[in-house]
């Protein structure tokens, strides 16, 4: 067993850390709001009050933090960062959703001071945190992919190695968009239905023996047919990831996802931002 250091202790970095614990990790967390980490704490985990002091003795070093702006100051911050504290001999694991520029600037970050660095965002939401069905996208040197791997197995379904610093960031930006421009699509169709009189069981019932129902298809539409918004993906959460691939891939060359991002914008304006993604339906059906 590894002793890990994990930062942030949001609703899918608690997740993560409990099932590393759960493992038999040693694990020490922190969280900017400490009170965050008490449940790990109780559990046997050790608290930390910075980056650094949580990093200063573990062999692996993981965050899972809300953009790109926060990872920065987390990692690089030159009095309580994680790279301030990180020994030589170990690996910071960047796992949260963040620019490409953002990952590569780390990497880079690292390696000019000595340090073995891999980003890995994960596709997936709070059932796969706690169940270790989370998909890694992972990006820097082979090697340091391979060392990961073992520790990163309570929590992956899959483990992929897609390129250097900056490949697994566009990976999982690519994932979002085409996620959230899904239920974008199905956030129109719902409503459209039910205006429309349809017995919805029954509609999505004959839609689901049609090449057009994906896998995550039940969860989307089940959660917008039951007006269950219980916050897995929150709104803000994807719109933030929204307007990072488009900046990536340019507005114009990505009509679609720039108008599921306005639909996630106007949700976000009229008072849903906290709740899970499959709240924009509430829009189309104001």
């Amino acid at each position: 067993m590894a002793k890990i250091a994990f930062l942030g202790m949001g609703a899918m970095g608690s997740r993560m850390a409990r099932t590393l614990l759960d493992a038999g990790h040693d694990l020490v967390v922190w969280n900017r709001t400490p009170e965050r980490c008490d449940p790990l704490i109780e559990a046997g985990a050790t608290g930390a009050e910075t980056p650094r002091d949580a990093a200063a003795a573990a062999e692996f070093t993981i965050s899972m933090l809300r953009d790109t702006d926060v990872s920065r100051e987390v990692w690089c911050d030159p009095d309580t960062g994680a790279f301030a504290g990180l020994p030589e001999s170990s690996v910071a694991i960047e796992s949260s959703t963040i620019t490409p520029e953002g990952a590569a600037e780390l990497g880079e970050f690292a390696r000019e001071r000595g340090l073995t660095f891999l980003e890995a965002p994960v596709s997936g939401t709070l059932p796969q945190a706690e169940n270790g069905a989370l998909v890694y996208f992972l990006g820097g040197e082979a090697e340091t992919a391979k060392r990961v791997h073992d520790v990163l197995e309570p929590l992956a379904k899959a483990q992929h190695h897609v390129g250097t610093w900056g490949m697994g960031a566009r990976m999982k930006l690519a994932t979002n968009a085409m996620l959230g421009v899904q239920v974008a699509a199905w956030a129109e169709i719902i409503p459209m239905l039910e205006r429309g009189g349809m017995d919805i069981d029954l509609a999505l019932e004959a839609l689901s023996s049609t090449p057009i129902w994906t896998p995550n298809a039940p969860y989307i539409t089940g959660t917008m047919q039951r007006s269950d918004f219980t916050p897995q993906f929150p709104v803000d959460l994807i719109s933030k990831d929204f307007r990072y691939a488009i900046a990536e891939g340019g507005e114009a060359r990505m009509p679609m996802t720039e108008a599921a991002k306005r639909l996630f914008a106007r949700a976000s304006e009229a008072g849903h931002g906290d709740e899970n993604m499959t709240g924009v339906v509430q829009v189309n059906r104001d």
